[in-house]
């Protein structure tokens, strides 16, 4: 086919333009924020529903590249949502006077949970008002010294039937430092002990005797002393009992009275109230509790530290507090922890120990979610341990179970608290990029059954003059909620440009926000520094405008930041360290283009490409894939373009030729096949021994019939040498060549596209290698006859003639001595 001359393409087609005269705005200031997104059906399609349904599994995984709005946009739809749904319960842990170790999860409407930490926090003041109140009335004063009086009396008369039974046989029962003793007495005198050894031995034996047995009924009336002191505390208690309980029972009836519609509520009351009539002197002054156990005792005035603790047994810890929600809680997590996300345990020194209770559970993300929305990001789970496999299991059983990690993998037999799960009605959304996604839908078995939803975010926008203009309203957002300066139309169609740009191509924007915010408070602050650049004495305008000079000013600051590599790298080829030629002509020598990203640069690079051949078996020898240094993609270029060859070249004799190519001056490895067809233009050109110009640069992958393929990065390349050229000065012969199928991916340099309207430069798409060879040697490539026989003097016809000499040539030798096909 005769494609004809092929002409470099215009001006209009290297950089499509945004006109600002579309625009009927001035500045940023007349337009309304953005309502919504751009470009983002599908995502938002798939937040909606995985919202909306209500069936276990369909969690959502918000997957793309970072800075595409992913947060800000679930954020918004869920919270909208969440507005409209009810309230979730509050949830409280409260002791369990059972098991100390297994405390009680309650759920309570919204704002009760923080009613009844208050109700039970007044209810224990009380009780200790009101039972110390009660033990130390007249009443019940009066009534406990009945009882003493009464354990008195019993003890006395016991004794001073005891003492008349012994005045009877002429003895008395005395009180000394050892104790209660007897001694005989005369004229109501006790005998001293001198004159009692003096009494005759039968007397004083007969008083012995009788001492004896007096002695041992006393023994009996001691003895009974303690039971008659345990049956007075009894009774004590028993009478402290009757005072206390109509006070506790008073009390805890109102109490029961405001919870009456909650039968977990109502238990935990009645296991209260249990505890308290058995643990009274947990709530009494120690001095009321050493008068009620032993009526004499004086004992302090002020409660102990150990009753104080011994309340806390009483107190209600609010884990979840929704007393102030308007609807479903929205929470992001930006710590992940395992702690963070399921709760934890504390715990507080007392005497030099560590020591937890109920009081010291703290809630984690999941509890502050539960009824809501749960936002994550994947990266951040997946890097914490134990994160991911706790998340999981929370979900698959619908519980929230708070444990430390040793007690989820079973680690540990330390004796801890085992808190009461809490059930779990949630719906989780993971943020992250799609390579998280299709790893763990690749690695773990549980995820597509947790995370049924995929939102996929898109890179790109549709560039059209309506979400152009959308595009404008989201710039004007973006100023408005970073404070900036407005931007008049100029500048914000320097930005939709860029936009552009970025994804390198014009017929699309990029989705990206970040880089778009970063360059609009760059442009801002240049524009602040011109307005302050200005004389002293000249009154500044309150109100600044950020200008397209402005915009294209941040760009640069930006490039220039980041250049110096590229600047270093071009210096070397200007200075002939590295070699490429930009004039002349050179037999299988050509200029190939790679693109190298170094941080947030990415720069093209150009590189001298060369092949050679010689009589052989047919094989062309990549010398990176040689040595070990590129990768599969253009190991398969080149087996393509060798392939290419022997199909049209060598259909009848065998490809009788040993090529070798090299990407000369490369220390750093090569991939991708965006050389191929670079390659095969150098090796038609030392073939056919045709010389190829070296003010040409070339980039495009080639398939095996011969079409030039699409590749990336064709901006960069061609801005590359068109840098170099520069430097050396242009000559109105350099240009570079792209596939047809990058056309409308160009978004150049403005010093490009002078350049090319000015007839210094030029850019050709070539959709064949015959179009492509005939540019670069200015030969024509040559159409087959119907016999296919090629044009004399064409290049297609000096290959097929060079590569029939080589067939010639090897088939001679093979009848020598040379050597075989294997």
């Amino acid at each position: 086919m005769d494609y004809g001359p092929l002409q470099p393409l215009n001006a209009e087609q290297l950089c499509t333009t945004c006109d600002p005269a579309q625009f009927d705005f001035e500045t940023t200031d007349d337009l309304d924020n953005l309502n919504g997104f751009i470009g983002q059906e599908r995502a938002i399609e798939a937040i909606n529903f995985g919202v909306s349904i209500n069936r276990k599994g369909y969690n959502i995984f918000a997957l793309g590249p970072p800075g595409t709005g992913k947060h800000t946009l679930v954020n918004q739809i869920v919270t909208d949502r969440a507005a409209t749904e009810a309230i979730p319960s509050d949830w409280c842990y409260v002791n369990n006077f059972d098991e100390a170790h297994k405390p009680i999860s309650l759920q309570l409407p919204a704002g009760r949970g923080r009613q009844l930490r208050s109700e039970m926090e007044q209810l224990v003041d009380e009780l200790q008002s009101a039972l110390s109140s009660a033990l130390e009335s007249d009443e019940y004063q009066t009534r406990r010294q009945i009882l003493a009086a009464e354990y008195s009396e019993r003890q006395k008369e016991h004794l001073q039937a005891l003492q008349e039974t012994a005045q009877e046989h002429g003895l008395t029962l005395l009180r000394t430092p050892a104790g209660l003793a007897f001694a005989p007495v005369k004229d109501g005198n006790v005998i001293p002990a001198e004159e009692f050894q003096k009494l005759p031995e039968e007397e004083r034996k007969e008083i012995e005797n009788e001492i004896e047995a007096l002695q041992k009924e006393l023994q009996t009336i001691l003895q009974q002393v303690p039971r008659w002191e345990r049956e007075l505390r009894t009774r004590i208690r028993e009478l402290r009992a009757e005072v206390t309980d109509f006070v506790i029972e008073e009390l805890m009836t109102d109490i029961r009275k405001i919870y009456a519609d909650l039968p977990d509520v109502l238990a935990y009351l009645d296991a209260v109230q249990t505890d308290v009539q058995e643990n009274l002197q947990d709530f009494l002054p120690v001095e009321v509790t050493a008068a009620a156990e032993a009526p004499n005792s004086p004992g302090p005035t002020v409660q102990s530290s150990k009753q104080n603790l011994a309340l806390r047994r009483y107190a209600v810890n609010l884990l979840v507090d929704s007393s102030r929600a308007t609807g479903a809680p929205v929470v992001y997590e930006n710590n992940p922890s395992y702690l963070n996300l399921v709760g934890r345990v504390e715990q507080m020194a007392q005497m030099g120990a560590l020591i937890t209770d109920f009081t010291l559970i703290k809630p984690g993300a999941l509890h502050r979610a539960n009824g809501g929305y749960l936002l994550l990001d994947a990266r951040e789970i997946l890097s914490q341990p134990y994160v991911w496999e706790g998340l999981k299991r929370a979900l698959e059983f619908g519980q929230i179970r708070i444990e430390s990690p040793t007690q989820m993998l079973s680690l540990t037999s330390t004796i801890s608290l085992e808190p009461e799960q809490i059930p779990l009605d949630i719906k989780v959304i993971l943020l992250g990029d799609r390579s998280l996604y299709y790893l763990l839908a690749q690695a773990d078995p549980d995820f597509n059954a947790l995370f049924k939803v995929e939102a996929d975010f898109d890179d790109v926008i549709e560039r059209t003059s309506e979400n152009q203009l959308l595009y404008a309203q989201m710039i004007a957002s973006i100023v408005r909620r970073q404070g900036l300066c407005p931007f008049d139309k100029a500048a914000v169609a320097r930005v939709i440009d860029h936009s552009a740009r970025l994804v390198s191509d014009s017929e699309r924007l990029t989705a990206h926000i970040q880089p778009l915010v970063n360059l609009l408070e760059e442009a801002n602050h240049w524009a602040i520094e011109a307005a302050n650049s200005g004389k002293k004495s000249a009154k500044k305008s309150a109100t600044k405008t950020v200008t397209s000079k402005h915009v294209q000013q941040a760009i640069d600051a930006q490039i220039h930041r980041s250049d110096r590599a590229r600047e270093r790298l071009q210096e070397q080829i200007t200075r002939e360290t590295i070699l490429i030629d930009t004039t002349g002509v050179k037999v299988g020598q050509i200029n190939g283009l790679a693109v190298l990203q170094l941080g947030n640069l990415t720069f093209g690079r150009p590189s001298r490409i060369t092949a050679t051949v010689r009589l052989g078996k047919g094989e062309v020898i990549d010398i990176e894939r040689q040595v070990a240094m590129s990768g599969p993609s253009h190991s398969k270029g080149v087996l393509i373009l060798s392939n290419y060859l022997g199909a049209r070249y060598a259909v009848e004799h065998p490809l009788s030729l040993s090529a070798s190519l090299v990407f000369e001056q490369s220390y750093s490895g090569v991939d991708g096949d965006s050389a191929s067809s670079t390659e095969l233009y150098a090796l038609l050109s030392a073939i056919a021994q045709v010389p190829i110009k070296q003010s040409l640069a070339v980039t495009g992958s080639v398939n095996q019939k011969g079409e030039v393929q699409a590749i990336g990065g064709a901006n960069h390349k061609i801005e590359g040498f068109f840098d170099l050229c520069k430097a050396r000065g242009l000559t109105g012969d350099q240009g570079v060549l792209i596939p047809s199928a990058n056309v409308k991916n160009l978004m150049l340099r403005q010093d490009v596209v002078e350049a090319v309207e000015n007839g210094e430069f030029a850019i050709y798409a070539v959709a064949t290698i015959d179009q492509g060879i005939e540019l670069l040697t200015g030969i024509p490539a040559g159409e087959p006859d119907p016999d296919g026989v090629y044009p004399e003097g064409s290049i297609n016809r000096l290959v097929t003639e060079r590569l029939s000499d080589f067939a010639r040539k090897r088939m001679a030798f093979n009848n020598g001595i040379g050597w075989q096909d294997e």
